[in-house]
């Protein structure tokens, strides 16, 4: 039987695929790569633009839905130490203006010609503004009141004639200004266009003067426009912190003219200084760098200075302009350094003193010069002092002696009283641009050094520390931290900062601080007006001449170029006040410290003292050299008068026939010597003219007698009681004047005596 078997099948072969079939799975993987590729690079996209560019597209977002409009904050005033307004930011006004308000040229036109000619700007400028499509264009800031006035009578015309004149605004803005003008310019300083602080304390405090500024925060529309102001939201400026200094104006107004006298009569060439301390504290109560410049207009050179820039050539006059202002703003009392010359003797004589190196019964022997290795160094008395004590070279401000002096103390204990001092560091006064001093690197110091050093020269110092040395030396030995900034109040008065007395350190001992005054005290009362004698006071100082070394020369007529200085304390039994002045480079007829430096002292010391309510005390010869006020003898009889005026001390003398005296010459309350002499008048009579003498040379006893033989009387000012003589007069010799004219005589140190620096 035949096995059926089956047949196997063979597999059935797979249709080979078509052309579309092909295409359409190609087109499918070709979709996924898209889709693969195109998500991902968009989720890296918006991961790179979240993650990375989030917070600034953040920012570009709401700068394009937003406008911020800064509001300016009031800036805060600054007062002296008594209240006196001497900086503050007054209201003015910002013209603004709604542009995309305008519906027609004709309005554009009319506002455009009103405000170019009220601002006085360029009339196509404004036009150019008048059609941008926003709601807020400035115009113009800071106008003041008489162009506010004429704005608003532009606006009440433009809603008359033009249907527009919502399209101008007036906003609130602020303008600093500076009542007092130059007053302690150097120690104000000025702001910018932005009432940012640029000099001085405007500049220092300038985080607590300007304030918080305020903003206007507008929508805007689609198309990039503000939107109306109902969209608008205001956030309130905090005004600035208010500043009140140290510095009294009282006293800087004297300090301030005398030093600006002292420049013409000296013919300073460049500059002068003048500080004033409260030694017991370091308060600054008054700063002078003379002559100063006008707040107001700082960017206005004095004329002869321009004049001498128009003589440059064209290319040099800007950079020649730039630097006479940045010398014009230049606060010489804390960055500018100078030799101090004979002042800086108290300091070594406080070293010598503290170290117990002398004593009262010390002698130091001057030949006119002492050789020190290989050098002679000369005394200002060529054919010396001879033997002399410790109070005896300090009054005669002898070289030699204080050379002796500084050898005694050594090289070593010499750096260390400098140091101690704080000459060799800032002071930390709340002022900028303090300078550093120049001194002898550590193991440099030689003996020649030493001997210079010890009489203040080759060494540079600011004036800001010679006077905080000098509070030292006489207010118990301690060294202070000099401000000029007492407290910071805020807008509604409240106390937010004090600034108080800080002690740095106590350089020598309340004894040999006493000694140190008695020292100061003695060389007014040996050199008299050349020492800084004030009549009624107890003052004390120390004169100062220096040579100018290492500095470009000025041209002074002199062989050299000096700094004639003067630095004194009153009342030398209590003190309270230290004063500081110099001349930096007299081109007069003197130019020693005892000629020049020490009459600026006892000017502004005999204004100063009664200021301050110091106590006087006058001796004999002062009191008779008081100026008297002179008594009132109209209405009274002749016979009466006549009386009146012998019992006052004046001598009278009548003109005319009535019975009754009718005016009187000197008038009532005329300050005059003693003695002086009063013409009654008892008719309607012409005075009689005399003619004005010469005084000048005159001692004050002389003065007063050839005053008599004139037919006129003096009044004294200056040193007249110590040894001075009339150095000027308020009229001028051969002017014709009325009988009884009373003529202000000014008394100095006599020049022709020598000097004692």
């Amino acid at each position: 039987m035949e096995d059926n078997k089956k047949k196997s099948t063979p597999p059935k072969k797979r249709a080979d695929k078509g052309p579309n079939q092909r295409l359409r799975q190609r087109t499918a993987v070709l979709i996924i790569l898209i889709l693969v590729v195109g998500f991902g690079a968009t989720l890296l996209r918006l991961s790179f633009l979240t993650m990375v560019q989030g917070s600034e597209l953040q920012v570009k977002a709401v700068n394009q839905q937003l406008s911020d409009t800064v509001l300016t904050a009031k800036r805060g005033s600054i007062y002296d130490a008594k209240g006196t307004t001497l900086a503050e930011s007054a209201s003015v006004w910002q013209v603004v203006l709604a542009p995309i308000n305008f519906t027609n040229d004709e309005q554009r036109q009319a506002a455009a010609k009103g405000l170019s000619e009220i601002l006085g700007l360029d009339y196509e400028n404004v036009l150019e503004k008048t059609k941008q499509q926003n709601y807020y264009t400035v115009v113009k800031r800071k106008i003041e009141v008489e162009q506010r006035d004429k704005v608003i009578e532009l606006q009440e015309k433009l809603t008359k004639d033009y249907d527009c004149g919502a399209v101008i605004q007036l906003l609130d803005d602020y303008k600093r200004y500076y009542p007092k003008d130059d007053l302690a310019s150097c120690v104000i300083g000025f702001t910018g266009a932005d009432e940012q602080g640029l000099e001085g304390v405007e500049y220092k405090y300038d985080d607590y003067l300007s304030g918080t500024p305020g903003r206007i925060v507008t929508a805007k529309n689609a198309r990039g426009t503000n939107m109306p102001f109902q969209f608008e939201q205001n956030v309130e400026s905090q005004d600035g912190n208010n500043i009140y200094l140290t510095i009294d104006e009282g006293i800087q107004s004297i300090c301030e003219k005398h030093m600006a006298q002292a420049i013409i009569d000296n013919n300073v060439l460049n500059r002068g200084v003048c500080i004033a301390m409260d030694v017991n504290t370091g308060a600054i109560l008054a700063m002078v760098t003379a002559n100063g410049y006008n707040l107001n207009d700082p960017y206005t050179l004095p004329t002869d200075t321009q004049l001498k820039i128009k003589e440059l050539p064209e290319k040099e006059q800007d950079a020649e302009e730039s630097k006479s202002l940045a010398a014009m703003w230049r606060n010489k009392c804390v960055a500018d350094t100078y030799m101090p010359g004979s002042v800086f003797k108290m300091c070594t004589a406080s070293m010598a003193l503290e170290e117990g190196k002398i004593t009262d019964s010390s002698r130091f022997t001057c030949g006119g010069y002492m050789r020190v290795e290989d050098y002679d160094i000369g005394c200002s008395v060529t054919s010396g002092h001879g033997t002399q004590t410790f109070l005896e070279s300090f009054c005669h401000s002898c070289n030699p002696a204080f050379i002796q002096i500084g050898q005694l103390v050594g090289i070593d204990k010499f750096r260390d009283y400098y140091t101690a001092f704080g000459f060799s560091e800032k002071s930390g006064i709340d002022l900028p641009g303090e300078a550093d001093d120049s001194f002898w690197p550590e193991g440099e110091m030689g003996m020649v050094d030493l001997a210079v050093a010890s009489f203040g020269q080759n060494f540079n110092i600011t004036p800001l520390s010679m006077i905080t040395a000098c509070a030292a030396v006489c207010n118990g030995g301690y060294v202070l931290q000099p401000y000029v900034v007492s407290k910071i109040t805020d807008s509604h008065g409240n106390v937010i900062k004090t600034m108080e007395k800080k002690v740095k350190r106590q350089v020598i001992s309340n004894e040999t601080s006493k000694k140190m005054c008695d020292m100061l005290a003695a060389y007014p009362e040996a050199n008299g007006a050349s020492g800084g004698y004030v009549a009624g006071y107890k003052t004390g100082g120390k004169t100062g001449t220096s040579e100018k070394i290492g500095v470009e020369k000025k041209q002074s007529s002199f062989e050299k170029d000096y700094i004639s200085s003067f630095c004194g304390i009153a009342p030398t039994d209590d003190p309270q006040i230290a004063l500081l002045v110099f001349l930096d480079t007299p081109d007069g007829g003197a130019y020693y410290g005892s000629q020049i430096a020490a009459p600026i002292f006892i000017n502004i010391m005999t204004e100063l003292l009664p200021y301050l309510e110091i106590k006087t005390n006058y001796s004999d010869e002062d009191l008779a050299y008081l100026n008297v006020s002179m008594g009132d003898y109209t209405t009274l009889s002749v016979d009466e008068a006549l009386k009146k005026a012998e019992a006052d001390g004046f001598i009278a003398t009548v003109v005319g026939s009535g019975s009754t005296v009718l005016s009187q010459i000197p008038t009532v309350s005329n300050q005059v010597a003693a003695g002086s002499s009063v013409v009654l008048y008892t008719e309607g009579n012409q005075p009689e003219k005399v003619t004005v003498p010469s005084f000048i040379g005159c001692a004050a006893y002389e003065a007063n007698s050839v005053a008599l033989e004139a037919g006129v009387n003096v009044s004294y000012n200056g040193a007249v009681s110590a040894g001075g003589v009339a150095v000027a007069q308020s009229i001028a010799e051969g002017a014709e004047v009325s009988r009884g004219t009373v003529i202000s005589v000014t008394f100095a140190a006599n020049t022709s005596e020598g000097n004692s620096d």
